[in-house]
């Protein structure tokens, strides 16, 4: 038997516990390149332990919903941003840790054109794109040792729109 799990819309708010939700809301920082270009400065808190930081490239297939939630992962020694390079939204899982496993978990979808930077330690889903193709940049810890911790529900999840 699953449960089920309402997908919400993003907010800077409702994601706050999580991480940073990267948009270009409200007025850009500053306007440079000859005026032509808005910058929207410093939008998410990379936080790593040790290593820097680095950018790499997924290529995530596209699931449909409902999606079967049944494990989440998280980085204990580094952030993580995910920057669709397309304007497709896309879900994001997330829970809050307790006690050292996930608790509730919650579906947030983006709005074309938003990104996502998890917190160091947040318990999150898989990379989800709903809807091809599912290329991401991916800002994250580059360093020694493993920074990946699994968890497998014993009952998996049902994330519904």
């Amino acid at each position: 038997m699953s449960r089920q799990i309402v997908i919400e819309p993003i907010s800077a708010e409702a994601f706050a516990p999580f991480g940073d939700v990267i948009d270009t809301s409200g007025a850009p920082d500053k306007i440079i390149n000859q005026g032509q270009c808005g910058r929207y400065h410093d939008r998410a808190a990379l936080d790593f332990s040790d290593g820097r930081a680095g950018i790499s490239l997924f290529d995530a297939n596209p699931r449909e919903l409902p999606y079967q939630l049944e494990m989440v992962e998280r980085h204990p020694d580094g952030s993580q941003a995910f920057i669709p390079m397309t304007h497709q939204p896309f879900l994001v899982i997330v829970a809050l840790d307790e006690g050292g496993k996930p608790g509730q978990p919650k579906a947030f979808s983006t709005l074309p054109g938003q990104a996502v930077n998890y917190h160091r330690g947040t318990w999150h889903g898989v990379l989800t794109p709903l809807h091809g193709p599912g290329l991401f940049a991916v800002v994250d810890r580059i360093g020694a040792g493993s920074n990946l911790e699994e968890y497998w529900f014993d009952t998996p999840y049902e994330v519904v729109p």
